[in-house]
């Protein structure tokens, strides 16, 4: 029924035959640039990547080692354990008679937060992005995508603390964060108010970039991919039509802003992820013999990788890294735009609740796609290192999302039913995410109106329906340089602003320590 009411609309849409090529050739250009500008290397290592995992992992032994040390308390954190801290606690700096219940401040809870920053980056990521992952790099690519997953919490620790530190609040209530505002208010403080301003305005260029590639277009895509598989549609219309009722559907979450996209994010989100984990280890556990083989053969590969085409351990390396890093976005900065808008009086608490992040996207959900794919290709269907991403499985091509498809439809009935719908939630709860992301860098560029921030709302949406109808690659390839290049001008502000956060943090412990007294 469903296929046949896509045929009976085709011929009225026969203009967008074709347009995937036109669009493709309208990108390649921009993307070959700006990939070429931001991946520039250093011995052939892309500098981008140099300076994520170095940075990760300064954050990581300057804060000693908080992905470990205070996770309990992130979780305690998230759970509302420490609410209270925000009612009652009076700051020794304020002035008497001028005290505010700075808690009032902000327009979602901490689950809210970490919900729509989850869901930001709990998207085709974790089942494309793993898939093409595995499929260049081989298993071993899971392993520095583990790796890199536990650096960048303390990344994301990092930056979400200043997000919220540095974050303006309107007359309204209305909450405006993110990097932008801690490059230029930070730097300011320290008096660099042009560099820091420069480097800003940088950020929301490419953060706009970001919502409109990684954050829209290469979700659409994915998303439309495996409707098309689903319904058995080929035509490059029917992903135009199927992107128009995703811009729809996506358009009316997104008119409510903040708060009804975390209502929206606090309840798909947990959900799908849950799902979505519960059929992995369905899998994984239905297939526990092969666990074993399984981990040694990430770990050897990782060292000795055997993928065509990669070469050495860097070239895994740089695979596993590129991919996790698109996958959770640390040190991209975009989270804390999310986390910003927290009700909180401390900064910290919402920078602990964010070093989550990372650990759920890749550490579990990321590696729990691996297996499952590695598991599968115990069978030997295709072969590790294809050209591109691109694997044959009996004379069939399959890239990103069906990869994933394909390894799950092996094991479980219909299985091409239930990812497809965790697909395409995946994808709309990281577009409705995205949107906020580059409406509110937006606004720092062009102001806060309404006529500002109708354009941008339609614009996203147009790119919505671009993805959809445009090939994988040109999207993936201008989505990672819109998405990396963000990292640039964050650490600008990370590096000059790290010693704020430590400050932050012992304030936060030291509140918590009182309360348990």
């Amino acid at each position: 029924m469903k296929k046949t009411l896509f045929l009976a609309i085709l011929p009225s849409l026969s203009f967008a035959e074709g347009i995937d090529k036109k669009i493709d050739n309208a990108f390649a250009p921009i993307s070959d640039f700006f990939s070429s500008v931001v991946f520039f290397t250093i011995n052939d290592i892309p500098f981008v990547l140099m300076l994520l995992v170095f940075s990760a992992l300064f954050f990581t032994i300057y804060f000693a080692f908080p992905n470990i040390r205070y996770f309990r308390v992130a979780v305690n954190t998230v759970r509302g354990k420490y609410d209270d801290l925000d009612i009652n606690k009076i700051e020794d700096e304020d002035i008497k008679g001028t005290i505010k219940n700075e808690s009032e401040d902000g327009e979602v809870s901490h689950f809210q937060a970490l919900a729509t920053a989850v869901s930001g980056t709990v998207g085709n990521g974790n089942i494309a992005g793993v898939a093409l992952a595995i499929a260049l790099g081989g298993p071993g690519a899971t392993f520095w995508m583990i790796i890199c997953g536990l650096l960048g919490m303390s990344t994301k620790f990092v930056e979400c603390t200043l997000g919220v530190q540095y974050r303006d609040v309107g007359e309204d209530g209305t909450v405006y964060g993110g990097p932008m505002y801690y490059i230029s208010k930070g730097l300011k403080d320290r008096g660099f108010q042009f560099f820091g301003k420069i480097a800003a305005v940088l950020f929301a260029i490419f953060c706009i970039g970001g919502s409109f590639g990684g954050g829209n277009a290469a979700q659409s895509n994915q998303a439309t991919i495996v409707l098309k598989d689903l319904m058995g549609l080929e035509s490059t219309a029917a992903g135009a039509i199927i992107g128009c009722i995703i811009a729809v559907i996506v358009g009316i979450i997104i008119i409510g802003g903040i708060k009804r996209i975390a209502n929206v994010t606090e309840k798909v989100v947990p959900f799908m992820a849950l799902m979505y984990l519960l059929a992995c280890l369905y899998i994984i556990l239905s297939n526990f013999s092969f666990i074993d083989d399984a981990v040694r053969l990430i770990i050897s590969e990782a060292f000795n990788p055997t993928a065509v085409g990669v070469g050495s351990v860097i070239g895994v390396l740089l695979v596993g890294f590129k991919r996790a890093a698109f996958s959770n976005e640390a040190g991209a900065g975009s989270a804390s735009i999310a986390h910003s808008a927290v009700k909180t009086k401390y900064a910290a608490s919402e920078g602990l609740v964010a070093l989550l992040e990372p650990f759920i996207d890749t550490v579990v959900i990321c590696t729990m796609t691996a297996l499952v794919i590695i598991i599968f290709n115990f069978g030997g269907y295709f072969e590790y290192g294809g050209d591109g991403g691109m694997v044959y499985i009996d004379g069939v091509g399959y890239e990103g999302a069906g990869i994933t498809s394909k390894a799950f439809a092996q094991y479980i009935p219909f299985s091409n039913v239930f990812l497809t719908i965790a697909v395409v939630l995946f994808a709309v709860s990281t577009m409705i995410s995205w949107s906020y992301y580059g409406l509110q860098s937006w606004k720092f560029i062009f102001g806060r109106g309404y006529y500002a921030d109708l354009t941008y709302k339609i614009l996203f949406l147009l790119f919505i329906v671009i993805g959809a109808a445009s090939s994988m690659s040109s999207i993936w390839a201008f989505s990672d340089a819109m998405i990396f290049a963000m990292i640039f001008p964050n650490m600008v502000g990370l590096f000059f602003l790290f010693p704020v956060v430590k400050k932050e943090l012992a304030k936060y412990l030291d509140a918590i320590k009182k309360k348990n007294l």
